[in-house]
């Protein structure tokens, strides 16, 4: 592996390409506006592309100027569209590029997004840095909101030293580590690209880090299938590539669930003891949920009015979210077949 990168006063801004894919012609004016920011980061040395199969899936208007446009065309026994169309930007790449980040169109991220996710790549022990996202529907409403408060607790085990994976929709990575480690190859024979690259990290002995001013924003909403469908696809992902981790949420939302039954049928029966058991199990739940919110508020500056608003449900819902972690956990371990990505609006 080449020496680490040099951010020095002499090279602070080692040359970047920074990929996107877009897989259709949906987006409108909110595609428009994340593309916008990502041709108009802080971060003098990188190039944008814009990777899709033809130029029917880019919406008319969206592309910044500047932006290098990648038609990869329709290809035979292709993976994903989104993995053919990222492979494809890795492929145009200029050559000079050191590092290779992945940016997901249909999020939002803030003007330093590129510089937070370069800066962990000068550690010799980090092979790829990573952003999270963060669902901020609007206008709100229940599914919208429900699948917020839902994800929320895996963007919550991001956070300093080693992380269990990587996101792809915001990720930065040596080009040379990038081919070393054959993630093109993997991604094409295999699902969840994130959690191929964290674990090809891994297996190197290099650390996956988390770089918090990286979150992407999602305002899409979703329908209860479109959720359903999503968050059930995320479960058997993880089952797949993070099963320790995996396994474990399962165990402790089990026990939540199953204690939070017990203490609502002991306290109906006249256990004072037992209400408190309840009220101490579900106050920390909530507190959780406060403290992961207001995590994410301090994350993205730029969605403050949102959470002055809707933050309340990240700490009110959590009891209900979590019956929907054990429902969709247990459901992850029958998975006829994995559902495509395409079951929501986001592409998260």
């Amino acid at each position: 592996m080449s020496d680490r990168l040099n951010l020095d006063a002499d090279r602070p801004s080692p040359p970047v390409t920074v990929i996107s894919s877009v897989e259709d012609a949906e987006g409108g004016e909110d595609l428009r506006k994340n593309l916008a920011v990502l041709a108009d980061q802080d971060y003098p040395n990188y190039e944008l592309i814009v990777a899709a199969r033809s130029a029917s899936d880019i919406p008319s208007g969206v592309l910044p100027s500047g932006v290098i446009v990648v038609l990869r065309g329709i290809q035979k026994n292709s993976a994903d569209d989104r993995v053919e169309n990222l492979l494809a930007g890795v492929q145009s790449a200029r050559r000079q590029s050191e590092i290779l980040a992945f940016a997901d169109a249909y999020g939002h991220v803030s003007p330093r997004w590129l510089r937070a996710l370069v800066a962990p790549l000068t550690e010799a022990s980090v092979g790829v840095s990573t952003g999270f996202w963060w669902l901020t529907p609007e206008p709100p409403d229940f599914w919208s909101l429900l699948r917020s408060v839902w994800s929320a607790p895996i963007a919550g085990l991001l956070g300093p030293g080693d992380n269990p994976f990587a996101w792809v929709g915001s990720m930065a990575i040596l080009k040379e580590m990038f081919f070393e480690l054959r993630i093109p190859n993997a991604w094409r024979q295999s699902i969840g690209e994130g959690a191929i690259v964290g674990r090809a990290v891994h297996g190197a002995g290099l650390r996956v880090a988390f770089a918090p001013a990286a979150m992407a924003a999602y305002s899409s909403r979703t329908s209860m299938r479109c959720f359903l469908g999503w968050a059930r696809r995320q479960m058997i992902l993880a089952r797949i590539y993070v099963p320790r981790l995996w396994w474990a949420a399962l165990a402790a939302h089990f026990f939540y669930c199953g204690g939070m039954v017990a203490a609502i049928a002991a306290s109906m029966r006249g256990s004072r003891g037992a209400e408190w058991v309840l009220v101490t199990q579900l106050g920390l739940g909530m507190l959780k949920g406060v403290n992961r919110a207001t995590l994410a508020k301090a994350e993205l500056p730029d969605r403050e009015a949102w959470f002055k608003r809707h933050a309340w449900v990240h700490a009110l819902w959590v009891p209900l979210a979590t019956w929907f972690w054990l429902g969709l956990q247990v459901a992850a371990l029958f998975p006829f077949r994995v559902p495509m990505k395409k079951t929501d609006s986001s592409n998260a």
